[in-house]
């Protein structure tokens, strides 16, 4: 993955999918080793349908991790494409389709995960939505800025009460951060923002959970090859996607999943909790 792959100006419409991007994500299909380091462990992934969730979700089974996807029904060729590589495992994945801005969808979901799965040991807060076709502040509209502000923080609250729940002690809480809570670019003015919240939301709840024995971590992504990319992205900008950091062009989401299995993990990282870990290509999270 040293070399930046060729991507074509490309654009679909929100939310995307994973089968018309050129090139094809890597979620770590034919790369990703596991070492049990999640054996018999219960794991609802939220945007588990494609990008960093579909990674998530195959590094999770292959740690030894049952799986329940969230995602939109117009999601669906995705999950049941992600749900085949986590079963290809032996682990059982749930199917949970539903719009997280709906309160009782997103409570609905987490109380389904657990009941299909058995209960809910780790909760991965990943689904999350932008919009970067806009030129100024001027050029978000109130129906943008409700889409981004319930999608990547209502649905993370109403998700994170339900799942409590049915959570106990050694529980493992991560959330989807990105690099735009440090480095926020203008036309992600309100998706930056929200992410920026997400890291707060993080360490209040790590202050919180701890006497539970409950960690909550996060993870800052950066250019990650997703298919919110092409679906929020303007045509022109996606060629030099990921080019300006450090390392020089874009991560693959199977880049990315390694971070949540450690964070996951009640052995790699038992005594983590409260952290924003940063896996942005050299960008500084701080």
């Amino acid at each position: 993955m040293s070399q930046n792959p060729a991507f074509p100006p490309q654009q679909q419409n929100p939310p995307g999918a994973t089968d018309q991007m050129v090139p094809t994500p890597d979620h770590g299909e034919t790369s990703y080793v596991g070492s049990e380091k999640l054996l018999g462990r219960k794991a609802l992934v939220t945007g588990g349908d494609s990008g960093i969730g579909r990674a998530v979700a195959i590094a999770f089974a292959r740690e030894g991790a049952d799986v329940a996807l969230s995602y939109l029904p117009e999601e669906e060729h995705d999950a049941r494409a992600t749900a085949e590589w986590v079963r290809g495992e032996g682990r059982q994945c749930a199917l949970l389709p539903g719009d997280l801005r709906d309160e009782p969808t997103a409570r609905g979901v987490a109380h389904r995960a657990a009941g299909e799965l058995g209960g809910i040991d780790v909760l991965v807060n990943n689904a999350g939505y932008q919009m970067a076709r806009r030129k100024s502040v001027a050029d978000v509209t109130t129906e943008e800025l409700d889409r981004v502000v319930k999608t990547n923080l209502y649905a993370l609250f109403w998700v994170t009460q339900a799942a409590l729940g049915h959570m106990g002690e050694g529980g493992s809480i991560i959330n989807n951060s990105s690099i735009q809570a440090y480095q926020p670019s203008t036309s992600l003015l309100d998706y930056a923002a929200t992410k920026a919240a997400i890291n707060n939301i993080t360490v209040n709840l790590a202050a919180e959970l701890g006497p539970r024995g409950i960690r909550v971590n996060a993870v800052a992504p950066g250019p990650i090859w997703t298919p919110l990319q092409p679906a929020t992205q303007p045509e022109e900008k996606i060629e030099s996607f990921g080019t300006d950091t450090p390392l020089g062009r874009a991560g693959q989401p199977a880049e990315v999943a390694p971070a949540f299995v450690f964070l996951a993990s009640p052995t790699t990282a038992s005594y983590v909790s409260g952290t924003v870990l940063g896996v942005t290509g050299g960008k500084p999270v701080f």
